[in-house]
């Protein structure tokens, strides 16, 4: 079925720090996603793309009218990919990974499955250095809850392109308008991307959002949400088949020391502490969900969340204790 998240990959969700940047420019790109130029690089023989950056012509990029289709087991893969129902007894967890047989409840979808029910939709190839590519930041606006069950469309723009100078890269933000079959929005979905070879090619330079900036007061709450040995081996199921995230020996030759957790998991599992913490496992409850990746996680590690909240805003952080690293700064959750 053309569209459906089966099958399909996503660009190496990977965050800014001098161990991911190193990687990027030393290991090999995965299957085209979300723009990604790979599969014509790959029909080019392989090679890297040299060219500078084409500002207007990046500016133009579109690609609306991408059709895509998923099913309550999509919806169910995502939620155990992110580690719901790890309690076979937690009727609230349930919900998200057990269609109602004899329990009188419905099948609720986690928010950011938005993030892969529209895999791979993207505004077009960019002629970008695809291997000093990573990705920087994720920000879902929710305009209605997800269908179980669904046949969708994506629309597809680039919003901005800053010049970082040369040698100092370029950030490409890019957004995908999530639509129902009468056209109503379902969610918007904007990615910042960080092109560390493409910088100097005389576009703007200001005007990036600042990031969200957490509360200097200490947290009003800190949740442990452990992840399991296996989790990235689950996830992947739901269409990143990078081989980082599961052979051991292609993440050894990556400089990592076992497989990592695929940014866009950890994503959801900040996603998934909002749920049990603030909203009461009600997805309706989600306006927005934003953060930004800073390091990544190993499957079976604990991840600590620490939110603070004020009113309908929750900012939050995460980070693993037990090696004294943030995985996500930045982030906020807008309830409503």
């Amino acid at each position: 079925m053309r569209g459906s998240i089966r099958g399909q990959h996503c660009p190496l969700i990977q965050p800014l720090t001098e161990e991911s940047l190193w990687l990027a420019s030393a290991m090999p790109s995965p299957t085209r996603g979300e723009g990604d130029a790979a599969g014509a690089d790959r029909k080019n023989g392989g090679e890297d793309r040299t060219m500078p950056i084409k500002y207007d012509e990046l500016m133009a990029l579109k690609n609306f009218g991408q059709k895509y289709a998923y099913g309550d087991r999509e919806v169910m893969l995502y939620a155990y990919g992110i580690g719901m129902g790890a309690d076979p007894m937690d009727e609230k967890e349930l919900a998200f990974v057990n269609e109602a047989v004899a329990t009188p409840r419905a099948l609720k979808v986690v928010p950011t499955f938005a993030s892969v029910a529209a895999w791979g939709a993207g505004p077009g190839e960019m002629n970008l250095n695809r291997v000093m590519v990573v990705d920087g930041e994720r920000d879902i606006t929710f305009h209605r809850p997800l269908a179980t069950a669904a046949h969708i469309t994506a629309d597809s723009s680039v919003l901005a392109v800053f010049d970082k100078g040369k040698d100092k890269g370029a950030v490409i933000r890019h957004k995908t308008v999530l639509r129902d079959e009468k056209g109503d929005e379902l969610a918007t979905l904007v990615a910042s991307r960080f092109a560390r070879g493409d910088g100097g090619f005389g576009g703007p330079s200001e005007g990036q959002p600042e990031p969200h900036t957490v509360p200097s007061r200490a947290p009003d709450k800190s949740i442990d949400i452990p992840t399991r040995p296996d989790q990235a081996l689950v996830y992947r199921l739901c269409g990143d088949r990078n081989p980082l995230h599961s052979d051991p020996e292609f993440a050894k030759r990556a400089g990592f020391p076992r497989p990592i957790l695929h940014g866009m998991c950890t994503y959801g599992i900040s996603c998934r502490g909002i749920l049990q913490t603030y909203a009461d496992y009600d997805p309706s409850a989600f306006r927005q969900h934003v953060a930004r990746f800073s390091s990544p996680v190993y499957p079976g590690e604990t991840v600590t969340m620490d939110l603070w909240k004020d009113g309908h805003v929750i900012s939050f952080e995460a980070r693993v204790k037990a090696r004294n690293v943030a995985v996500i700064k930045s982030g906020k959750t807008v309830l409503g």
